[in-house]
């Protein structure tokens, strides 16, 4: 019984020390399976974490990593727009750019490939085609017209910017775009060219070295001009390589406008040869001369001495640069003597053949007037007075003109308001209102004295004297030529009845007595009847201070006077010699001779317009 006894115990002790389920499989210790649990679930949360993190980067890219790896792997290459050309009345350019590309590369890259992919198209479409270095290699120098050795010496190297070749075709550069060369970028420039060099170069302007215009049409059209830049993108691989699967984004360049101008080149050019010939011999500061349309306002040449060259503009003088027909407001003189006629005859205080008893001088509540020449009491008509040019005259018979009718009608001709022919910094000039004219001034502005304006104001307000007394707004834009070829008319602005049809037929004809009759006879031009009238005045002092210093001398007329068809004015500043032996006729008949020429104008009709100068 002892012994039976003993063995019982001992086994039970092993069934309980170790522990089986029902089979006989053990039973792990409950602190073990607690650790397990807890690791597994450990793991568990681990997962969820890992599996959330993936799906917030590459689902939801909350922290934007994706996109920040992708931007680390864009290249993109600016394709700069082509600017705009500027072009004359036929089409004949004026101003063109020419787009080029620098090819360069970064030798780290280029250097450290032994081969790429990249795609190419065939009759099939598109493959994925393996490419040695040494192959890449003779295509690039076959697209750039370079050699093999020297493609090999420019992108080997541990340069990370290396110029290639410069100044290559938009062609080329295309073809080496596609060759997708590891390492290989280009870069975009532009050079702005004028074929016709000084031909108009004060109009057009030029550009700065960014290709901004400063000057002239460049300037005041630039956003027209320029464009809109385009771009391609690609991706390249941490090793520099481009991934020929990948992005690879074209957003193709908008090029700019064509601004095609009124001018008329040639008629240009031999009227800038005019002006600076007459500048030359006088020995003046500067002249300008204007050619317009009196009948659509288009201004056919527009001509400064001492021309810019927008090809290189440093060579002119910075004075020199701009367009002085609409920059500088002078006192016009006795060209304005028109205007006070037309406002005479028009209000019917006058016509003509009225008469009038001149003397020497004229006093008036104190102030005296006299003429540039000398004379005794005189008898003369209307006509007389404007043809000789007379001041005494002219203030004389203006004084049935109220202060208010005098304002009213030169402004309605145009006077103290800007053109507005899309050029920077067009004057406006000087022209008071009546309230503040002193005793004197309201006489002078009579005359063109006390009043500036530039040279294209004056030649607005005789456009209403010849075009049947509507004044046509000047215009130097024609229109914009877009990139796909279709033009757009720039718009017409309103005309202005300044004087009636019968008016500016009577100051017509006053203007052709002054070639036949006055003191313009040398404006005559064979076959063709032409009016014209001289002006004179005083150029203020150029330092600021008061004072006069010199003189300037103009002349505008028209032509056929019948049927006027242009307008023409000249201006000298600052001749010297005696300044009442100058006249500027033989430059007003060259100018306007040639226009007539060039447009195919017939002879005149009719028996030329004599009025009497003087009294009975």
């Amino acid at each position: 019984m002892a012994k039976a006894s003993k063995s019982t115990a001992r086994t039970g002790r092993t069934t309980a020390g170790r522990g089986r389920r029902p089979g006989g499989f053990p039973v792990r210790p409950s602190h073990v399976t607690g650790r397990l649990r807890l690791g597994v679930g450990m793991m568990l949360v681990l997962l969820l974490v890992i599996g959330g993190r993936l799906v917030m980067v590459q689902g939801l890219d909350i922290g934007g990593y994706a996109q920040a790896a992708l931007d680390k792997r864009l290249q993109t290459t600016v394709l700069p727009a082509e600017r705009g050309e500027i072009v004359d009345a036929s089409g004949k350019v004026l101003a063109q750019s020419v787009i080029r590309y620098n090819i360069t590369v970064d030798q780290t890259v280029a250097s450290n490939f032994t081969d790429y992919q990249r795609t190419e198209k065939d009759g099939n479409g598109t493959n994925l085609v393996t490419v040695s270095r040494s192959q890449a290699i003779s295509d690039l120098a076959s697209a750039l017209s370079m050699t093999v050795d020297q493609v090999t010496a420019a992108v080997t190297g541990t340069k990370k910017f290396n110029y290639i070749a410069r100044n290559v075709t938009p062609d080329v550069e295309q073809h080496v775009s596609d060759l997708a060369f590891p390492g290989v970028y280009s870069e975009g420039t532009s050079q702005r060219v004028y074929p016709q060099g000084e031909v108009g170069g004060n109009l057009i302007g030029f550009v700065g070295s960014d290709g901004t215009g400063l000057a002239g049409i460049e300037q005041t059209q630039n956003s027209l001009l320029s464009g809109t830049d385009g771009k391609r993108t690609y991706e390249i691989g941490a090793d520099g390589l481009r991934i020929p699967v990948a992005t690879d984004d074209l957003t193709p360049a908008q090029n700019g406008q064509t601004v095609k101008l009124t001018i008329n080149s040639d008629l240009q050019y031999f009227a800038q040869q005019a002006v600076q010939s007459s500048v030359d011999q006088l020995h003046a500061e500067w002249g300008n001369a204007i050619v317009m349309d009196a009948k659509t306002g288009d201004i056919l040449a527009m001509a400064d001495t001492n021309p810019v060259d927008p090809n290189d503009p440093s060579k002119t003088s910075a004075k020199d640069r701009g367009v002085r027909a609409v920059t500088a407001a002078y006192e016009p003189g006795s060209v304005e003597k028109a205007l006070t006629m037309s406002a005479l005859i028009q209000e019917g205080k006058a016509n003509p053949l009225s008469e009038y008893t001149v003397p020497p001088t004229v006093t008036i509540d104190g102030e005296t007037f006299s003429d540039a020449f000398t004379h005794g009491t005189e008898k003369r008509t209307l006509a007389g007075i404007l043809g000789y040019s007379m001041n005494t005259g002219t203030v004389l018979a203006g004084q049935a003109l109220t202060n208010q009718q005098r304002y009213d009608y030169f402004t309605k001709f145009g006077i103290g308001q800007a053109p507005d022919i899309g050029l920077p910094g067009e004057a406006s000039g000087i022209f008071a209102t009546p309230d503040k004219w002193d005793i004197r001034q309201q006489n002078t502005v009579l005359f063109g004295q006390g009043v500036t304006q530039s040279t294209l104001q004056t030649v607005r307000a005789y456009d209403a004297i010849a075009n049947n007394g509507t004044m046509v707004q000047p215009r130097l834009i024609d229109g914009y030529i877009g990139s796909n070829g279709v033009e757009n008319k720039t718009p017409d602005k309103p005309t202005t009845q300044v004087i009636s049809p019968q008016t500016s037929q009577l100051v017509k004809n006053m203007l052709e007595s002054d070639v036949t009759m006055g003191e313009v006879k040398d404006a005559g031009i064979p076959g063709y009847r032409v009016g014209a009238k001289t002006g004179t005045s005083q150029a203020p002092r150029d330092d600021g201070t008061p004072g006069y210093d010199g003189y300037t001398a103009s002349l505008i007329g028209m032509a056929p006077i019948e049927n006027p068809r242009f307008i023409v004015a000249v201006v000298i500043q600052r001749p010297q010699g005696n300044i009442y032996g100058i006249t500027q006729g033989p430059v007003f008949r060259s100018i306007m001779s040639q226009a007539l020429r060039l447009y195919n104008v017939p002879p005149s009709t009719g028996t030329p317009v004599a009025y009497p100068q003087y009294g009975q």
